[in-house]
This record gives structure tokens, sequence and C-alpha cells, in this order.
């Protein structure tokens, strides 16, 4: 058995390594040395929410991407651990579409529970990784930010957990450096209501883009305009919301599009994605690749091919999330506890070719959907994660899919039941339009009856 363990990063992915050697370990085996490396001060990973952007208090470049007033773009019932229901966490079921304190605390609810804060170092920044083939082992060089020392040690598993959205992709366009407005990438986007009364070009047309422009219309912007380079998104915008090709260039707040068209703005936000980007791996153990449901190099999208002792977790694109990472984490323990045997670099090349070819022949989010499903179970079928209909899971993100189109600025206010308990998600008290208080005390307040009745 392997004797130490490094998981870098404490957000959902990290934590979901912990939580899976934990369970093991209440079931009665022995685990190896567990040390969890999280550069923020606290766990979470992007549901933390800073007002900072940039660099951090110790000159670390900001991790997070979150903003206020970010809710759950999908169903929560899609995203329900297994092993801890909302209505375990907050005594009641609650509706399908929380904002992010919500989520957040319901995280850190289940890694309370299960006691396994002791194994993080927080405020502690990985700076390199590398793989000795004598020792077998990896040297992993860790900044300690708050005593400012620099520490090396040796594990026998790396497990990167650190997330592809926080190392933004930002192309250039002709004329934005001399833009007279407001340039920003979506990862320092923090506070829609910034852009009332403005005119907003958002350059993208994916979930970033998406919901970031209805947020700022939400909150007073006097225009949106979303201008996409593949396809439109194609949702029955409100007014003030238009689709237009790609930006061509600027010429003072001037923007010119693909077609002709042009639009005065006050700002353009570059919802253009992130970058994989591991500068602290040795180059023979990064991962390179774009944001696919299935990453190359990676057997079972966890192994890396050419050393499975570096594991990764949540690297995909993703519609599952939480659950789909604790079904990684808990096949990734099996391996390292040995309970599952990893085949011959041969076996591992052909499965992941496999994988990468049914990838490549998807035609809609639908077939996506059934896909990482498809891949999901075929993780979770070799342990013992306890059941997640998986099956109902993809119906309810194909219904959610459904309600965007039928109207992209009310399907936050759809309830769905909970795949644990079949429980339906009550309607939340305020249409999600209104409900301007993200807080968690909103969320949770219950309604007053009397409230409604005419004195």
């Amino acid at each position: 058995m392997a004797e130490r363990i490094a998981i870098i990063g404490a957000g959902p992915s990290g934590l979901a390594a912990l939580r899976a050697f934990q369970s093991a370990r209440s079931k009665g085996a022995a685990i190896p040395e567990l040390v969890c490396f999280e550069k923020q001060s606290d766990w979470g990973g992007l549901w933390n929410y800073t007002w900072r952007t940039g660099t951090d208090e110790f000159g670390e470049p900001v991790h997070g991407s979150m903003y206020r007033y970010l809710w759950s773009n999908g169903p929560k019932e899609c995203l329900e651990f297994a092993d801890y229901s909302f209505e375990e966490h907050f005594g009641r079921p609650i509706p399908s579409y929380p904002p992010r304190a919500v989520l957040h605390d319901y995280i850190k609810g289940r890694v309370e529970k299960s006691g396994v804060r002791d194994y993080i170092k927080f405020n502690h920044a990985v700076r390199g990784v590398t793989y000795c083939d004598k020792s077998k082992k990896f040297t992993v060089t860790v900044k300690d930010l708050v005593a400012d020392e620099v520490k090396t040690s040796e594990f026998d598993y790396v497990i990167v957990a650190s997330g592809h959205f926080s190392t933004p992709n930002i192309p250039d366009f002709p004329g934005l450096r001399q833009f007279e407005g407001r340039v920003m990438h979506a990862h320092d986007f923090r506070s829609a209501d910034e852009f009332a009364g403005k005119d907003v070009l958002l350059i993208g047309a994916s979930y970033s883009a998406e919901d970031i422009g209805i947020q700022c219309y939400k909150y007073g912007a006097k225009s949106i305009t979303f201008s996409w380079r593949t396809r439109p998104m194609g949702f029955d915008w409100p007014e003030r919301i238009t689709e237009v090709p790609l930006l061509q260039k600027v010429e003072g707040k001037t923007a010119y599009f693909k077609d002709g068209t042009k639009k005065d703005v006050d700002a353009i936000v570059l919802c253009t994605g992130y970058l994989h980007h591991f500068p602290f791996l040795d180059d023979l153990l990064r991962l390179k690749t774009r944001n696919r449901l299935y990453p190359p190099q990676l057997y079972k999208g966890i192994f890396w091919w050419g050393n499975p002792k570096l594991i990764y977790i949540g690297m995909q694109d993703q519609y599952y999330t939480f659950n789909m990472f604790d079904a990684q984490a808990w096949y990734a323990r099996d391996v390292i506890l040995g309970r599952i045997k990893l085949p011959h670099y041969t076996e591992m090349a052909a499965d992941i070719n496999k994988w990468i070819s049914l990838e490549e022949k998807l035609k809609d989010p639908f077939e996506a959907i059934d896909f990482q499903t498809e891949y999901t179970r075929d993780l979770l079928s070799a342990t013992d994660y306890p059941k997640l209909d998986v099956d109902t899971v993809a119906k309810l993100f194909k219904e959610w899919e459904h309600h965007k189109m039928e109207g992209i600025l009310t399907y936050r206010d759809k309830s769905y039941p909970s795949t644990l308990t079949g429980n339906m998600a009550p309607t939340h008290h305020t249409p999600w339009m209104q409900a301007l208080d993200d807080s968690l005390e909103a969320f949770l307040a219950q309604p007053d009856p009397a409230a409604s009745k005419v004195a």
C-alpha cells in the first residue's frame, strides 16, 4: 500500500478524494497518509468568493472566478452527493437552483461531518512536482504562504485536483488595446451591478457568456450583445439582448462584427474560456488539452497514461460535477488501495482511444449528456460508492436543456425531484429574475403565509 499521497487543491475534486479515503477508513480499511495542499485560506475551490482579482495578498494569482449573484445554472438534483443529500444538510427540501453561498455551505457540510479538515494545509501553494524513476516517488515542492517558507517532501502518489477554470484564455482583437471602455475576462468579473445602465459586449457563446450576460441584464444593464465565433446560443432572448457574429475590431467605443453590423459599447467581457494550466508539474506529467468530455492521456479520465501514479480529478468538460468527482475519487482510491488493478499500458491506451472516438461522434448536448452518464456509470460500477441513479440524473439534465430553450430567464424557477429521496423541490419564494439578494439567509427564508393575505 502507498505510504503518502499528496492532493493538490481542496475544492470539490480534492475534497472528493479526501472523502473517498475517509469513507474507506470508516469501514475499517487502513489508508495512506494524506496531505492536501490548498492555496486559499478555506476549502471550496471556485465556490469561494473573493473581491480580489489579479493577485492575492501573497502575490499569488487569484484562483477564483466566482462572482456575486451567481446561482447554480443547473439543477442541484444533478450534482447531489450520493452519501449526503441536500435535505440531510438543510433539514428540509430546498429549491432546485440555489445561489453560490448555499452550494458552498452544502459542500462544506459534508466534509465537516466527515472530519477531513486536519488533512489540509491551507495557504500552501504547490510550486513543483517531479517524479524519480529510480525511487518511484514524487518530489513535491510547496510554499507556505503565511510563513514565507518553501519546503519539499516525497509522496508515492499525487492527485491533481486544482481544477481548470482559473487560468483565463485571453484572445486579442484589433483596437482592443485602445478601447475607451472597460475590458475584462470573465475570470475577473465580480459584480453585475457595476454595469447597470451600460451597453455590455460579451465575447463567447458558452456558459460564462450566457450567465454573466443574464446577470448584467437582471441587474440593470442597458443592453447585452453576445458575439459568437462558431454558432449563436439561440435562446429566445428578451429585448435589450442580441447575438451577433464574432467581433472583428474596435474603434473608440464602437465594436464592428463579422456580419457588417456595429455597436457602441461601454464594456467588453471576454467569456473565452480557460486553459488547463499546471505550471507546477514537470512537463512529462502535465496534461495538455482543450476543454473536452474525455481529455487525452487519462485512463478512465483519471490516471496519467505515462505514469498512473499521477491522478487527475475533475479535468473534464462537465455536465456532471460533484458526484462525478466522487466517482473518480472512489475509483482512484480503490486503485491506490489495491482493490482495482490497472491493466497493461496497451489496454489503457485502447480504452482511452475508445472513449475519445465515442466523444468525437457526439452530435448535440443530449448525446453529450448520455456520454458522460455512461462514463460516470462505468466508474461507479467498480466501487462501493452509494447508489447513484445516473439514468434519472441524465433525464433531469435533458429536462433542464428543454427548460432553458423554453425560457432562458425563467428556467431557474423550475423544480425537480431529488434522485436520493424522491422528494420534489419546493418553488423558490421569489422568481429568480426578482431575487436580487443571493445570500444563504434570503434563499432559505420561509415565506410568511400572512403576507399573501389581504388585510
